[in-house]
């Protein structure tokens, strides 16, 4: 097996159980982080993104993600072939990483009584519904993250952007989050969205509603329109 595989799989499930796990600790009744605010979950994405970089982006390049994984492609910075193997891991990681984070915080699901609450550990949902909108949103958020990534930083051969690019995802993840998160919830990555999604509907949750499907297809389409949009950007603006 290619281990860029094995990487993508751990490393998206890191992403998770600390992404969504800074998530549970704000919102889920009871847990030491409760109401500690969207200041806490920004940096707690940022820097869950950042962790799995600094451990696996030697071996996959640190994708993470099926919209940044497409974008380089399309940009003709990453291997066609091996995009569909990295979309499968990285989808088969996201779940790995929202049962460990059911797992972990299951006495405080359990505790709490709001399904939408429960909900929004694992997936993301509009401040204001409207599809148009929140679409456009998912591809601004993605369009930035792509472009900030791939402008001027030289791409491995694996599509990892470096030592640089890793602290560079950290800014513009936690920029994205304070600025441009408070519509959505900024998914900026399928996998991050759909993959917890999915657990939400599979894991035997008590007091557990609807997994908000009608929603579901916006923060696939919008980020991997933006990722594309981005990058191809990136490549007009930089080369």
């Amino acid at each position: 097996m290619d281990m860029a595989y094995l990487g993508e799989f751990i490393g998206t499930a890191f992403l998770i159980l600390l992404g969504d796990g800074v998530v549970a600790n704000v919102i889920l009744k009871g847990t030491k982080g409760n109401n500690s605010g969207w200041i806490v979950i920004t940096v707690g994405w940022a820097t869950a993104v950042l962790v799995p970089a600094l451990m696996f982006g030697a071996m996959s390049g640190a994708h993470f993600n099926p919209a940044l994984t497409i974008a380089l492609a399309a940009a003709g910075k990453f291997e066609g072939a091996k995009v569909i193997g990295y979309i499968i891991a990285q989808f088969l990681g996201a779940m790995f990483g929202a049962f460990l984070v059911w797992l972990m915080y299951k006495d405080h699901f359990d505790a709490t009584e709001d399904p939408g609450t429960q909900l929004g550990v694992f997936c993301t949902g509009p401040a204001i519904r409207n599809t148009g909108i929140n679409l456009i949103c998912e591809i601004i958020g993605t369009f930035v993250l792509l472009f900030t990534l791939t402008s001027g930083v030289a791409q491995a051969s694996d599509g990892g952007l470096g030592a640089i690019g890793t602290w560079r995802a950290w800014a513009v993840i936690l920029a994205i989050g304070i600025s441009l998160g408070g519509t959505t919830g900024y998914a900026i990555n399928p996998a991050r969205d759909l993959g917890p999604r999915i657990m939400h509907a599979i894991l035997p949750m008590k007091g557990k509603g609807g997994s908000d499907w009608g929603y579901s297809w916006i923060p696939v389409a919008g980020p991997v329109i933006g990722a594309i949009a981005g990058a191809l950007a990136s490549v007009a603006v930089f080369g």
